[in-house]
């Protein structure tokens, strides 16, 4: 039997601080590029708009990363994952698999033939052995990224694109510049990792539902290191700084989050933490990280001595 610690689910609440990134944008308007913006309400019940990455930016982020580290270390997945297709898994690679006509074994073939589609859900609208609309839930779980108001903002710059043979006039745009402290907020259910919510059993084994913990873990850090949204082949993010609190739960209580909007989400978390471990004893373990050199350090522990917490 295996000595690492069990863990059923993870959250990370954190401060990005970003510049000079256009990761999220909502199209453009003539010639100029329009930078994502939301409304939130702090704690004052203030409002505000601010810039904002979308959780769906950052969950094609991850999945790109996971799909490299699928295919690097031998992990299952779909065709369709492995071409960072939104679709995950098609109807024609299932109805090879799934032989009877049911959402649970349609679920298994999710989780059986792709990591990806197992780790970020999918909702397969066509059929497969006669059966339509079944859904899986993601696993991981994204917010969206938030300005913090007062130190978030945007900046336009002048662009002018060559002529070319078919557009023999330079054609000028603008394009935005953001930057700011970013309130982050993401959860994963490590215990789903391979569970079908139709039958409440884990159709592959233990050793596979390992791997593809690694393979979460390993890309959500990556995801921090190299954030591969819009516009990155020439506005790079500059990522000056990374801090906030991971929690885990090592039973199936929530690992608790709240958003750095918040500025006392850290105390927040804690505070929290300590009435949940009254309820269910050591079920809750708080780390604070400051830079994301302190936050790979968690990661790396966290692979090496932990495994995902299994439903009996």
């Amino acid at each position: 039997m295996s000595n690492k610690k069990k863990i059923a689910s993870i959250s990370i609440s954190g401060e990005i601080t970003l510049n000079l990134h256009s990761l999220n944008n909502e199209g453009g308007e003539g010639n100029q590029i329009m930078t994502r913006q939301v409304t939130i309400v702090d704690k004052n019940k203030e409002t505000h708009t601010v810039n904002a990455i979308s959780g769906d930016m950052f969950k094609h982020i991850h999945a790109e990363h996971q799909a490299n580290y699928c295919i690097q270390n031998k992990l299952a997945i779909s065709q369709l994952a492995k071409l960072l297709s939104p679709d995950r898994i098609s109807a024609e690679e299932l109805n090879g698999i799934v032989k009877k006509g049911t959402q649970e074994d349609v679920q298994n073939g999710f989780i059986t033939t792709c990591t990806i589609t197992d780790t970020h859900g999918v909702l397969m609208t066509q059929a497969v052995a006669g059966i339509s609309n079944t859904p899986r839930k993601s696993v991981i779980e994204f917010g969206w990224t938030v300005g913090k108001p007062e130190v978030t903002n945007t900046e336009t710059y002048f662009h002018m694109r060559g002529a070319t043979k078919d557009s023999p006039n330079p054609t000028p745009f603008n394009r935005p510049a953001n930057h700011g402290v970013y309130a982050f907020i993401c959860s994963i259910d490590a215990y789903r990792i391979g569970f079908n919510d139709f039958s409440r059993s884990y159709p592959i084994d233990d050793k596979a539902r390992e791997d593809r913990y690694r393979s979460i873990l390993v890309a959500l850090l990556e995801s921090f290191i190299n954030p591969k949204g819009a516009m990155t082949s020439t506005q790079k993010p500059h990522i000056t700084d990374f801090k906030g609190v991971l929690t885990t739960s090592s039973k199936l209580i929530p690992a608790p989050t709240v958003s750095a909007i918040n500025d006392d989400y850290i105390t927040e978390i804690e505070t929290i933490a300590s009435s949940l471990n009254l309820i269910e004893s050591e079920a809750i373990e708080v780390r604070n990280f400051n830079g994301l050199g302190e936050l790979s350090k968690i990661f790396a522990d966290l692979i090496k001595e932990s495994e995902p917490y299994k439903i009996s």
